[in-house]
């Protein structure tokens, strides 16, 4: 993403440099360790002016609690989840809960807002233009829906968004249901919203999507 958006003043050059933003596609990571990885970059950038990096990886299942979770919003006791194999774990990103696991690619964006991207909202709508311009890559016309974050294909979410940011410097991301096992959002009242579905680009497409070739067109767009 650049800094202006690609907006131009009249017969000007760009308001701002664009930055250098590192990536990596990272396989299969815990879910606790991608979250150490992220401080470390975090901390990093902040201290050492490290390069802003985009890491792309999948998780182990688990179901993570946002900062506005609710009591209601697991389905299911963690004892039941955990001896199914879904871990569950609070994170400090906001929204609700969501669920991870194989078949979805994760994005941690470590980015520093400051001090001309210092606005959370137009971040959030750049994470989803990222993502919407992405799944076009695919013949697949996704979009969004009015007062709800994350991206959208008719009345099911196919990637969820939720961050946080410390001294404008942003810490977790997006989750975009690549070859997801739907079946485990139904452990879950997803992003707190009862009424709407969930899908994912295999559905959709009726064939086998791999991680990789999708990271590797969300770098570009991103």
């Amino acid at each position: 993403m650049s800094p202006d958006g690609g907006r131009r003043p009249p017969g000007g050059e760009p308001t701002s440099r664009a930055r250098r933003c590192e990536h990596e596609f990272l396989g299969r990571v815990p879910y606790e360790e991608a979250t150490h990885l992220q401080q470390a970059c975090a901390r990093r950038l902040k201290e050492q002016g490290a390069p802003e990096r985009l890491l792309l990886l999948e998780h182990p299942p688990v179901i993570t609690l946002g900062r506005n979770a609710r009591d209601g919003d697991l389905l299911l006791d963690r004892g039941v989840l955990e001896a199914r194999g879904i871990a569950v774990a609070r994170t400090d990103r906001g929204g609700q809960v969501t669920y991870h696991g194989p078949g979805q690619l994760v994005g941690y964006p470590i980015l520093n807002l400051s001090p001309d991207r210092r606005d959370v909202g137009r971040y959030l709508r750049d994470l989803e233009e990222v993502l919407i311009r992405t799944l076009r890559r695919f013949d697949i016309a996704a979009g969004r829906r009015g007062g709800l974050t994350g991206v959208w294909v008719g009345p099911a979410k196919i990637a969820a968004i939720g961050v946080h940011l410390s001294r404008w410097v942003t810490t977790h991301g997006f989750a975009l249901n690549v070859g997801t096992d739907l079946s485990h959002f139904s452990f879950i009242v997803p992003c707190g919203i009862r009424h709407l579905g969930v899908t994912s680009m295999e559905q959709l497409l009726g064939r086998r999507v791999t991680l990789a070739g999708v990271a590797a067109v969300l770098v570009p767009e991103f």
